[in-house]
Parts: C-alpha cells; structure tokens; sequence
C-alpha cells in the first residue's frame, strides 16, 4: 500500500509543479518554442530545475543497492539510438510543438473540462494503441527493450 501512496504524492507534486510552472498554459509553451518570435525563456528555469533535480536524484538513489518499494531496479536494458527512438522524439517534439501540450501537463489540464487537453488525450490514446497493436504484431521485441537490470545490454 505504502508504495502507491507514494506513487500517488508523486503525482499531486509534479500536478501541482507543472501548474505553478505554467506549463499547463498551451500559449505559454508554445511561447518558450517560438525561439524566433516572441520567445518566453520562463519556461527554461522549469527545465533547468528539472534536469538538476534529475541529476543529483538519480546519484542518490543509484548508491543503493536495493530500490524503495521493489525488489530490484528496473531499468532499461538498451543503450543505443535507433530510428524507431529518434523517429518517435521527433513526432513527439512536433506534436507538443504544434499543441502546447505533453502528457503530463494535458493530463494535469483534463480537469478543467476544456476540450483541447481532452482531445489531444483522447488522440493520444488512440495513437498508442494502434502503435502497441502494430509493434505486437510486426515486431520480434514486444518489450522494446526493456528488460531486468542483470540482464545484459545489447545493441543493434
């Protein structure tokens, strides 16, 4: 029970970051993209803060030699950059730019009943699922990858 207790203050606090931030405002991210216009740079002291609190975190808590809440840590297994991963950060980068909207913070924004974070979630559902039924039926590694931490890396 403890570890969904967690799992759930996790998420009030990056709830609750991510709509202090700002990022939850479509205009306000689509104003940090807009290097060439009216760029907004507030955004990039969220980034910077994030990718530091990332970085000492994960030091922290790499020291040990068991995880919290499981038996083992699991992290993925491969380390290599294929085009299915760059293809994907691309289309990924080009949605969020075209919305305004991430997972996260269209997540975050459902609440408010307005239909743009309800369609971009919706589509976004959809997109994963016709993806997940694809890659199951076409690929030879329907985990992509994943795997326990003893297991030993490979690369394509």
């Amino acid at each position: 029970m403890l570890p969904l207790i967690m799992i759930f203050l996790a998420g009030i606090i990056f709830s609750l970051g991510l709509g202090i931030a700002g990022m939850t405002q479509p205009e306000k991210v689509i104003g940090f993209l807009d290097v060439m216009g009216n760029w907004d740079p507030s955004l990039a002291v969220v980034l910077v803060s994030a990718v530091v609190t990332f970085f000492i975190g994960q030091k922290l808590i790499m020291r040990r030699t068991t995880a919290f809440f499981g038996e083992r840590f699991q992290l993925p297994t491969r380390t290599d950059l294929d085009s299915r991963l760059i293809g994907g950060a691309i289309i990924f980068g080009i949605g969020w730019g075209l919305i305004g909207l991430c997972p996260g913070p269209a997540l975050v924004s459902s609440i408010s009943g307005d239909g743009t974070p309800l369609t971009f979630i919706m589509s976004m559902a959809v997109g994963m699922y016709l993806f997940e039924a694809l890659h199951l039926r076409y690929s030879e590694e329907p985990d992509g990858g994943a795997g326990p931490l003893d297991a030993p890396a490979t690369s394509k």
